[in-house]
């Protein structure tokens, strides 16, 4: 491990992101590969080593050496004092690095070895660094060791066994709403994995998204299910106080559809049809609205000006169908399939043909509550991500369907159910449809989700913050590189990079470029 050290390199702009990485070999190196463990680094090392501490994710021998290495000054007075100064947030950052590592010597050694002492005098002759630059690198250089070994290998038994005699809480209530979006959450209950992780979870069904925000404002419940764009909006404070939701895992892809009355079967052709409708969607801050506005405006119309966007459930979407007080809906299913089936409305298109792959519901929990209960968090994602990678499988799709179609859970059609869930379904047009992944399950919260999200957050005037930074964002919600190490534990093969170019109907996304995305939409489109 000794020999890592004196390769740490100084710090150099990305070409490709834009942000400071430091490398193990060379920027050189850094420059030519862009390993996704970089883009993955958060900025500050005492954030990542506390968040990796409590989370349980290091190895224990890291933090636990001897504690005779550093002078009293450097231990103490050194890095409180002078790298915290007189800030009050960062000494108190600081203090808990020190208590969680066991002492700062601990971590200093258990990074850099048995020649410690002598690493530090080099270091200081090599680069004209203040002791405060110096120690921090030293915490980078600490992080950089422990990231290098985390996550990698599945737990042994023993070890399973041990996680769950670690859980600070073992009976949890996670609020869901009764759609097909929820069935990761939902079918882990019959399957046994919350049991398998050392839960007993209760599930409690909630009747619209504003309960449910409401709910994980005041902390009712444990976790949540919830649209994946809700704890974007929550953490900034969009539509309701600021909260700090973390978004953990995707609970489904796809699994949408634009769905127009039966009326108006010969009129609609393409987006610009759709001109003085009224639409129904589940939630301002949905996949849902951002995808209809996102075909509208390719078409022509204006989401704002020249249709209305209302909002309700999907239960009460398909009754004001069926009423005729609304033209058309985007909600969740399989109140889409519903309405074809019950000869209400047809398919005009699936979500996943506006985009493929997109995100739609996610499960998340309150930092507050992540902070507090680290192991729980940890097993509860760990258990529902299984589900997802369960329910993914095609062979499973059918027996998922019928798991979660009871009045305990959804309480809907399981005809319906497997219609979307196998993608076998009549359109209501007279044609019959094979469209495998009209709904998947694939767990892994791309950052690339969160970046398209906040773009269209600004184009549509939800933020109007000029300054929204949308990396900043992404880290902040997006628990990408926990979904990953977790995914691995249990066997699968999830990406390594955590952003991705992504392919919409009428365009691509860069996340590299996310203000050039937005330009290029408005000069386009014209709004």
């Amino acid at each position: 491990m000794t020999n890592l050290a004196p390769t740490l390199a100084p710090t150099a702009l990305c070409p490709r992101c834009g942000k400071t990485h430091l490398s193990l070999d060379s920027v050189s190196q850094t420059r030519r590969d862009h390993h996704p463990f970089w883009i993955d680094c958060p900025t500050n090392p005492v954030d990542w080593l506390e968040e990796q501490v409590k989370l349980g994710l290091q190895p224990p021998s890291v933090f636990k050496v001897a504690q005779d290495q550093m002078e009293e000054e450097m231990r103490q007075a050194l890095l409180v004092e002078k790298i915290a100064g007189n800030d009050p947030e960062t000494t108190r950052w600081v203090q808990e690095l020190i208590r969680q590592a066991g002492g700062f010597d601990a971590a200093f050694r258990a990074a850099f070895g048995e020649k410690a002492t002598q690493l530090a005098q080099d270091s200081q002759q090599r680069y004209p660094l203040s002791r405060r630059k110096f120690i921090q690198n030293l915490l980078i250089g600490a992080m950089l060791v422990t990231l290098a070994n985390c996550g990698e290998a599945t737990l042994s038994e023993d070890e399973d066994s041990l996680a769950q005699r670690r859980l600070e809480k073992t009976h949890l209530k996670i609020a869901f709403l009764p759609i097909a979006c929820a069935t990761p959450i939902v079918i882990a209950q019959p399957l046994g994995f919350y049991e398998k992780h050392g839960l007993t979870v209760e599930l409690v069904k909630m009747n619209s998204w504003p309960e449910l925000r409401d709910a994980a404002i005041a902390g009712e419940f444990d976790a949540y299910h919830m649209l994946s764009p809700m704890p974007l909006a929550m953490s900034l404070g969009l539509g309701s106080q600021a909260t700090a939701i973390r978004l953990a895992s995707i609970e489904n892809n796809n699994g949408n559809a634009i769905v127009v009355a039966l009326r108006h079967r010969e009129r609609i052709q393409g987006a610009a049809d759709f001109n003085g409708f009224r639409i129904a969607v589940p939630y301002i801050y949905s996949m849902h609205n951002l995808l209809l506005r996102y075909y509208l405006a390719a078409g022509g119309v204006h989401p704002d000006r020249e249709v209305e966007i209302v909002v309700a459930s999907p239960m009460a979407a398909l009754e004001e169908l069926r009423n005729g007080s609304i033209d058309a809906m985007l909600v969740a299913e399989p109140f889409n399939q519903l309405a074809v089936d019950q000869n209400i409305g047809f398919i005009h298109l699936l979500s996943q043909e506006l985009w493929a792959g997109h995100p739609c519901c996610s499960f998340t929990a309150s930092k507050a509550w992540i902070d507090e209960y680290p192991s729980t968090f940890r097993a509860v994602n760990k258990a529902i991500i299984e589900s997802a990678y369960y329910t993914r499988r095609s062979e499973n799709r059918r027996e998922a369907a019928q798991a979660v179609a009871g009045a305990e859970y959804l309480n809907v059609s399981p005809t319906a159910l497997e219609s979307v869930f196998t993608g076998q379904f009549e359109d209501g047009l007279g044609n019959r449809r094979n469209v495998p992944n009209r709904i998947d399950f694939d767990p892994y919260p791309w950052k690339s989700f969160s970046y398209w999200m906040t773009t269209q957050f600004k184009r549509w005037g939800f933020l109007s913050d000029p300054n929204i930074d949308h990396e900043d964002i992404a880290d902040e919600v997006f628990m990408t590189a926990l979904a990953r190490q977790l995914s691995k534990q249990l066997g699968q093969n999830p990406p390594t990079l955590i952003m991705r170019i992504e392919d919409l109907k009428y365009d691509r996304f860069d996340p590299t470029n996310p203000p050039e995305y937005l330009t290029r939409q408005l000069e386009r489109f014209e709004f």
